[in-house]
């Protein structure tokens, strides 16, 4: 008999003489893919935590929290994962990953603040008479403020036979499972709740059971009009780089840089991508200036390892190339914690970011928000992405500003970047659009623009980009960025394929808020907001301060922003970042301060 080759997956098999049959399993590399508060022990000052993870056994795990591992006494194994426990009151926020002989998985932010709601399964969710989907027995109350959240949701769960099974203590909303089997009884038992005297607003969530697409932007056509030329140039994304890494470690005047944590509301993150594979274990061991803590995705092209990328992709890898990881060589160090909580939609997203501005996050990203059915975009055509209902969109009205209210009065220099939206549509009308229609500091509304067709023109030149087609626009738009990025890929080397949308162009102002707030951790959200207008460069034609045609992109610059000169060409402009020159303004204005 002659040489035989067999292939089988997995392996291949060669034998002379006789056939020789094999099967090689591939193990699971170790991840953690998901991770959730479990029921308080009777003993109070004791936290139960559940993990799930892809590759583990059941011997020789070790639960890395906090640089120390835990004791095994504090760790039982359940059929693909483990639960836990932290003793005392002693412990604080921080990293936690797995190590299982030489496997190490991604490490996950482990949040002890008390935020958390649950989301619905696939049989605890129905279609509405909108054609929505929405969560039948879940619903949220916010208490009002005179009250004691905690002891008033339990009377009305007594009352109305509820039981409360989530909360978001710091804005008085507590998450109620009804007692009901249908819409029917669902929206009999809201009304009567909305009519109690300690309720502010009842929440009900319109949202699939574990759908990632759901609370994501929905993005537009992948291929802007000139694919082959990197879109971050219009933003100045590498003379950025350039500029912090040379102009921070100068020896003649160097700056002192100070660490910054940033919150990204995404579900996970692709750890086996090779933008992320350096980020497994003790991040912080290894000497990077950035870290990056996230559930495990099972694959690259993902929303959240997308966006994630953006701010903290390895560089010289293919796929992405991350902002603030490219600031490594002079940064003070960066944590990018990627979080949801749960996928109990708008609910969980303000959950998770209560949780993160507790845990002294400084810069939230959102990439994510929502349409009012009716909403219309500016051909006057109406809008079919991501929308909910008028019940819907009233209650996360009264979550969000329940969110910037607490903001404002608690943690008053945190700052919130959010998408404008991909709908074509006006981002500042708050009865059909959400989150990006609020009108306070401390959110900052992020457009989305391409690099345009016309050749030789100079970086600065109102000309040099136009707006994205799918882009939200109007006055309550604080600036544009590029809207296409490349995604990470499976394997080093390879080209990113272009993910496009106000998703993608609202991390580059994440990143660069939270590394001008990295020279100077006293800026203001106002002192940021105005750092960044004055820095920017221009976009589209002069609209004299009024929307013409509706096609103002985003809120005029105005001559107060350029040194009260009311002859300077940027003024009735559109904004359009600029990374390096709003790096460069920080820096002057820090000298002043000085």
């Amino acid at each position: 008999m002659g040489r035989i080759s067999l292939h089988l997956p997995g392996c291949i098999m060669i034998a002379s003489g006789l056939l020789l049959a094999s099967v090689s399993v591939v193990a699971e590399e170790l991840r953690i893919t998901h991770w959730e508060p479990s029921s308080t022990a009777s003993d109070s000052d004791t936290k139960m935590f559940s993990v799930t993870a892809q590759g583990l056994e059941n011997k020789d795990i070790r639960v890395m929290f906090d640089n120390k591992a835990l004791p095994d006494a504090q760790i039982q194994h359940r059929d693909g994962g483990l639960t836990f426990s932290l003793q005392g009151d002693h412990h604080r926020s921080g990293p936690l990953w797995l190590e299982q002989g030489k496997a190490t998985s991604n490490p996950i932010w482990l949040s002890l603040a008390e935020s958390h709601v649950v989301a619905a399964s696939e049989d605890e969710v129905a279609t509405n008479m909108d054609g929505l989907t929405t969560y039948v027995d879940l619903i949220s109350v916010i208490i009002e403020e005179s009250h004691d959240g905690a002891e008033e949701a339990r009377r009305l769960a007594d009352k109305f036979s509820a039981r409360v099974v989530g909360a978001i203590p710091p804005l008085n909303t507590y998450q109620l499972r009804l007692s009901v089997s249908n819409l029917i009884e669902r929206d009999a038992l809201i009304l009567r709740l909305g009519n109690e005297v300690s309720v502010d607003a009842v929440v009900i969530e319109e949202t699939s059971a574990e759908s990632p697409s759901q609370q994501q932007e929905q993005d537009g056509a992948a291929e802007p009009s000139v694919p082959d030329q990197d879109e971050w140039t219009a933003n100045r994304f590498l003379d950025a780089v350039n500029y912090y890494t040379r102009r921070l470690n100068a020896k003649a005047k160097p700056i002192k840089t100070h660490p910054i944590r940033v919150g990204v509301i995404e579900r996970d993150v692709d750890f086996d991508a090779p933008d992320f594979s350096g980020y497994l274990g003790d991040c912080r061991s290894k000497e990077s200036g950035t870290c990056v803590y996230a559930r495990d995705a099972k694959k690259p092209d993902d929303h959240g390892t997308t966006v994630t990328g953006i701010l903290a992709a390895d560089w010289d890898n293919g796929g992405n190339s991350g902002f603030l990881s490219g600031l490594n060589k002079a940064s003070p160090g960066f944590d990018v914690i990627v979080e949801r909580g749960s996928d109990a939609g708008i609910t969980a997203n303000v959950a998770a970011s209560v949780n993160l501005v507790q845990d002294g996050v400084r810069v939230l990203n959102w990439s994510w928000g929502i349409h009012r059915i009716g909403a219309v975009s500016v051909d006057g055509n109406e809008v079919d992405s991501l929308v909910r209902s008028g019940l819907a969109m009233s209650g996360y009205e009264e979550l969000l500003e329940e969110f910037f209210l607490w903001l404002r009065r608690e943690h008053p220099n945190v700052v919130v970047v959010n998408s404008a939206g991909n709908a074509s549509s006006y981002s500042s009308r708050d009865e059909y659009r959400l989150p990006s229609s609020f009108i306070t500091e401390q959110l900052f509304v992020v457009g989305g623009h391409e690099l345009s067709e016309k050749n030789g023109l100079n970086v600065n030149d109102p000309g040099y980009a136009t707006k994205r087609k799918a882009s939200n626009i109007d006055m309550r738009v604080d600036i544009t960025a590029a809207a296409c990025a490349k995604g990470s890929t499976p394997a080093p080397g390879e080209r990113g394929e272009l993910h496009c949308g106000t998703s993608y162009a609202t991390p580059l102002v994440t990143g660069l808020l939270a590394a001008m707030m990295s020279i100077d951790p006293e800026l203001t959200p106002e002192q940021l907001r105005m750092l960044l207008r004055r820095s920017a460069m221009t976009i589209s034609d002069e609209h004299d301060f009024e929307s013409v045609d509706a096609d103002d992109l985003t809120s005029p610059i105005l001559p107060s922003e350029r040194g009260n000169n009311l002859n300077n060409p940027d003024v009735g402009h559109s904004a359009r970042l600029d990374m390096q020159e709003a790096l460069d303004l920080t820096v002057q204005s820090l000298d002043r301060v000085r």
